[in-house]
């Protein structure tokens, strides 16, 4: 009897124990009472009714993402390709979700899907490769609308990777080679072209410094010949007036000596023979000096 009031217990506290019920943060329990929807539990401490209540469904309220695989489409212009696509969304209405469809994830993949073949049906296919971003928004705006009722907010979509058919991708990476090659042929043809024009002008500017240079040496050569020709005129002015002042010292110093007028005469005579230094053939002997008897030798020399 002990032993069947002890296993007694133990299921009413293992019963009382199932009851009491912690929702973790960022979830939500859906809770049934006999198959029909009682309500709705958050985050914290909950007891539900043993035998009655049940939770249907624990409800994950963080923002998930969902890589679906890739996608046929066709393009306006009967391109076909492929598309996989990353659709972020966040589960606002946990009843609705519950009950609003019965796999919600496979309802949004396949509703992704004729959502990108209607975008994409409408566009060409160099617009579909480069409008990825209207693409994205029309995607995300068309989903967000269609999934309202499932209790899910889509908030936004990604266009993960496109796949053009081979043979557009030769043409296409033919495209970007040709491409680069035309782009670094301009860039050769700027750079050659700068560079001549730098060439052009250091040759402008070595000619006009060179030029400069010829003009201000000229200007010192000029300002030093003529520096020169100044001082030579200045050496030959002040050598005449050095012998002009010596012809006036001697002058002084023979009238101070008391010569008279002979001696002055012979100096006379001695300038003369130094005028001819043996080469004049003529010379002119003033009146007055004819005269004197006594000067004849010295006439005789200057006449040799």
């Amino acid at each position: 009897m002990v032993y069947v009031i002890i296993v007694a217990l133990v299921i009413i506290v293992a019963v009382l124990m199932s009851c009491i019920v912690i929702v973790p943060q960022a979830h939500a329990y859906i809770v049934e009472r006999l198959g029909a929807y009682q309500g709705t539990w958050s985050v914290g401490l909950h007891i539900k009714m043993p035998f009655f209540d049940k939770i249907a469904k624990k409800v994950n309220l963080k923002e998930q993402v969902v890589d679906f695989p890739p996608q046929p489409v066709i393009t306006k212009d009967n391109v076909t390709m492929r598309i996989d696509t990353i659709v972020f969304f966040q589960i606002t209405d946990p009843r609705a979700y519950a009950y609003g469809v019965e796999n919600p994830l496979m309802a949004i993949e396949n509703l992704t899907a004729t959502t990108l073949r209607n975008i994409i049906g409408e566009m060409e296919l160099d617009q579909t490769l480069t409008s990825r971003e209207i693409i994205n928004t029309k995607m995300s705006t068309t989903l967000d609308i269609a999934t309202d009722p499932w209790g899910i907010k889509v908030n936004r979509v990604e266009l993960k990777n496109i796949i053009p058919p081979a043979a557009i991708q030769d043409a296409m990476e033919k495209q970007m080679k040709a491409e680069r090659e035309r782009r670094e042929a301009i860039l050769r043809a700027e750079g050659e072209k700068k560079s001549t024009i730098l060439v052009a002008e250091g040759k402008k500017e070595s000619a006009i410094l060179e030029a400069e240079a010829e003009k201000q040496s000229a200007i010192l050569r000029a300002e030093a010949q003529k520096e020169k020709t100044i001082r030579e005129a200045e050496g030959e002015a002040e050598a005449i007036l050095k012998v002009q002042q010596a012809s006036a010292d001697g002058i002084r110093m023979l009238k101070e000596a008391g010569a008279d007028q002979a001696v002055l005469q012979i100096k006379s005579l001695e300038a003369f023979e130094k005028a001819a230094d043996g080469q004049a053939t003529k010379i002119i002997i003033p009146s007055d000096l004819q005269g004197l008897a006594g000067l004849a030798t010295s006439i005789k020399e200057v006449l040799k």
